[in-house]
């Protein structure tokens, strides 16, 4: 007789197990950046049971057959920079179409300001109680609670943990604040956030100056924790902006991540080479400084970005916003401001200010209208505009600045240690209509198609990795992040020959083409390009994470 052969018999072996799905003869993209295979992928409850080369799987018995041919399969996204958290808290039913059908199986939310730990000053920053809790376990059982289409997890936010201590007021904290503030955030680490979130051009997180920071940092560095952080400055002092950020994480001892890397405004645009050659430099010293990116030329925030940070203070925006006296002082600094802020209405000029936020009936013939437009229609300058539509509003108005450079985007995706994020919130095409920025919807596949595929800016192997394992490494996530046998199964299967956003700034609410199919542990979330209704996702809780606390 002639020998069985080993792939034979391994075959065999195979075969003759049963497995929950099989996804056949794919493109096997593994997450850590090397190049792609031929394989099968095999999953079993919520576990990925098998990888083998392609063919291995063929004959084995399964619930669900998926042919992957020209398909690449590759481990499910993370967004790095979520803010999902009210799309999981009763605003939303949890599914999260527009990111789950990017390929996003986690969310990672907590930029600036968080729903927990709530507190009597943090009133001044939140407003009502709604959705708002005492213990960061608390908020995240109530959003497990709630059901998720993916995982989330979070940061503390640096701006709640200042208003924690110190309310809204300006100035320095007292060593007694300050110690409320360090102690929240030591409990938050224990319940599970994996690092703190500053986002220093909002108040009143923006009040904090770098030394009370690195003592705030300090509080996380032995729960593994990262510091995450909108810096101060992404325009005239970008260069500054980063040090800061890196002194803050070489004093405190915790790696530094700065979010959605960017040099507002055409004069800045030449920054971004030094601002890369200052993290290359600083990673050459031994200091663990990364960033993340969303690939679109236009920033999102409120229309409050253009207004100084000292009319927040003690919460009394709006009622600052209608006083005549302070409203002339301010009118004045909004086209004039000294070296203490930036203004975004400034860096994109009022053509580049796109109003999408307005919420009163009387406004809506303004939202998706320029700032510039607005400001034509009602015969007032600029600054008026602002003041009045915010006071009016008293809300912070959703707002689109289109001040970035396609040069730098290109640059910012080749680094090594970048990563991407989408700094968006869910939306479903069937429900939603107000305008939201097209990153809700598009940033992943953006990536893959526009810039991995039609612009070779690099190859779709590393750009895979840029949105898995990149993460689960920055965050300590351990079983997630990778194909792996005996990893959650989070799995993405897309055509990288027609994966591509159709999201955009006058019609953003359109689903992305290309990915086919998601899986979240385990569970089908995305079918045919289709939501499913599955609501498997499960809350995730960082290195410093204690059950018994």
């Amino acid at each position: 007789m002639r020998p069985i052969s080993l792939l034979f018999m391994m075959g065999s072996m195979l075969s003759a197990q049963t497995y929950d799905t099989v996804i056949l003869n794919g493109r096997v993209m593994d997450g850590t950046g090397g190049a792609w295979f031929l394989g099968d992928v095999a999953i079993s409850g919520d576990r990925i049971a098998a990888i083998k080369p392609a063919g291995m799987l063929r004959s084995a018995t399964a619930k669900r057959r998926i042919d992957a041919t020209g398909h690449v399969i590759a481990p499910g996204f993370i967004d790095i920079q979520s803010h999902v958290r009210f799309d999981l808290l009763g605003r939303g039913d949890g599914r999260l179409v527009s990111k789950v059908t990017q390929g996003i199986t986690t969310e990672i939310m907590g930029e600036n300001d968080t729903n927990a730990p709530f507190y009597e000053k943090v009133r001044e920053m939140s407003g009502p109680d709604t959705f708002r809790y005492p213990r960061f376990s608390a908020w995240l059982q109530a959003m497990e609670q709630h059901r998720s289409g993916s995982n989330f997890g979070s940061f503390i936010g640096a701006a709640t943990l200042r208003a924690y201590g110190k309310g809204m007021a300006m100035g320095k904290a007292t060593p007694d604040e300050l110690s409320q503030m360090r102690q929240a955030a030591e409990q938050a680490m224990r319940d599970g956030a994996y690092g703190i979130a500053s986002a220093l051009i909002y108040p009143p997180g923006s009040y904090a100056d770098t030394k009370e920071l690195v003592e705030l940092v300090k509080a996380i560095s032995p729960y593994g924790g990262v510091y995450i952080s909108h810096i101060r400055s992404e325009g005239d002092r970008l260069l500054e902006a980063i040090d800061e950020a890196i002194e803050i994480g070489q004093q405190a001892k915790v790696p530094v991540e700065i979010y959605h890397l960017k040099a507002v405004s055409a004069q800045n645009w030449p920054k971004m080479p030094l601002a890369i050659k200052t993290i290359d430099e600083a990673r050459a010293r031994g200091i663990d400084v990364q960033a993340n990116m969303y690939p679109y030329t236009a920033s999102g925030t409120g229309l409050t970005a253009c207004l100084p940070d000292w009319t927040a203070a003690d919460g009394k925006l709006f009622e600052n916003l209608a006083n005549p006296e302070i409203r002339q002082k301010l009118l004045a600094e909004m086209v004039k401001p000294d070296d203490t802020w930036e203004s975004r209405c400034l860096q994109a000029s009022p053509a580049g200010v796109l109003l999408v936020g307005l919420r009163k009936p009387e406004h809506q013939q303004y939202v998706g209208k320029r700032l510039s437009e607005v400001a034509a229609a009602m015969g007032k300058p600029w600054p008026e505009v602002v003041l009045n539509l915010l006071v009016s509003e008293r809300q912070r108005i959703a707002t689109i600045y289109f001040m970035l450079s396609e040069e730098n985007l290109a640059l910012q995706l080749k680094q090594p240690w970048i990563k991407i994020g989408t700094d968006a919130g869910g939306a479903n095409p069937e429900v939603n209509k107000s305008p939201v920025h097209p990153r809700t919807y598009g940033t992943f596949p953006r990536v893959l198609g526009k810039y991995t595929r039609e612009e070779s800016v690099m190859p779709m192997e590393e750009a895979v990795r840029k949105m898995t394992s990149a993460v689960a490494n920055r965050l300590s996530i351990a079983d997630r992040g990778l194909l792996r046998e005996g990893l959650k199964a989070d799995v993405v299967v897309f055509n990288p020959a027609t994966v591509i956003d159709r999201a955009t700034f006058e019609t953003p609410h359109q689903l992305s083409t290309g990915i086919a199919y998601v899986w979240v542990n385990g569970t089908l979330v995305v079918d045919g390009g289709q939501h499913t209704g599955a609501l498997p996702g499960r809350a995730l809780r960082g290195p410093g994470y204690r059950p018994s606390n």
